[in-house]
């Protein structure tokens, strides 16, 4: 008698290789580089979720230069003519904890398959997207 307990046999392949959409998407939101990545190769450049996510971290990125730039020459500004203003440098932090929740939030709503459109630029990721 053979004691040897029999191995089943291995799942059946599915013929889907590489990433999910789920992790692609959220996988784009981490820099621009796999955003960029995405939209340029195959299969990932034909799939709606994945496109709409990329987009959406490249609009991120460039609100986000935007806005920094803005408030840095604010805070700037304010320094100069307000001296006690400095304080205010305690508020780039804040900005900067913003930019990541939000960073953190796409990619939690990526990774469950969810198309969250971030306000005034979610309507421009998904017309891009073709969504």
């Amino acid at each position: 008698m053979s004691t040897n307990p029999q191995v089943p046999p291995p799942p059946p392949q599915t013929g889907q290789s590489g990433l999910s959409d789920n992790a692609a998407g959220a996988i784009a939101y981490l820099t621009i580089i796999p955003a960029i990545i995405f939209l340029l190769v195959d299969p990932y450049n034909k799939n709606s979720f994945v496109r709409f996510h990329s987009f959406q971290c490249l609009f991120l990125c460039a609100v986000a230069i935007v806005v920094d730039i803005a408030f840095g020459i604010l805070l700037a500004i304010a320094t100069m003519v307000f001296p006690m203003m400095f304080l205010g440098a305690f508020l780039w932090p804040l900005l900067m904890l913003f930019w990541l929740g939000v960073v953190i939030l796409c990619i939690v709503k990526a990774s469950q398959g969810v198309r969250f459109q971030l306000p005034l630029i979610g309507p421009f990721a998904a017309k891009q997207a073709g969504a």
